[in-house]
């Protein structure tokens, strides 16, 4: 297979692919860059169940540490997250294996987007996450100060 179209004109080369699948022309295959482009699928599904948690982790945050500011679109955006990651992990139940992965990885963007979106000082924050894994997935958990 001409892995130059791989390069040059992405599209065609994935229906060109597809094709080649569904006739079992195995041999025709860019096997390279097919096996490149399914691992990419699969970091992109891991990628989104960090940036929801960085984005979930943050309102959790400032749900706790700015409480006096509380407002609807914080609420809203705390449950958009959960229904999102849930249907995430149900989608991908491979997921939930790299749960606690994930949040390692995005707890300090998660605690910096809590700090520049609150204007606090950095030690208003605490230095780990304070919540577990099982408590940001919960609809019902609501942090109190």
């Amino acid at each position: 297979m001409d892995s130059l179209l791989y390069t040059k004109d992405f599209f065609t080369w994935t229906q060109q692919q597809a094709d080649l699948l569904s006739q079992k022309r195995f041999e025709q295959l860019d096997l390279e860059h097919l096996i490149e482009e399914i691992q990419d699928l699969g970091n992109r599904h891991y990628d989104q169940l960090e940036s929801r948690l960085m984005v979930l982790v943050a309102h959790l945050l400032k749900w706790q540490v700015q409480h006096w500011k509380r407002t609807n679109s914080w609420r809203a955006t705390i449950r958009v997250q959960r229904t999102s990651l849930a249907k995430l992990l149900r989608r991908n139940p491979g997921l939930k294996s790299r749960l606690e992965e994930a949040m390692a990885e995005s707890w300090q963007e998660a605690r910096d987007l809590a700090i520049a979106e609150t204007d606090l000082p950095d030690d208003q924050f605490p230095d780990s996450c304070p919540f577990t894994i099982v408590e940001i997935l919960d609809s019902d958990f609501w942090p109190n100060t």
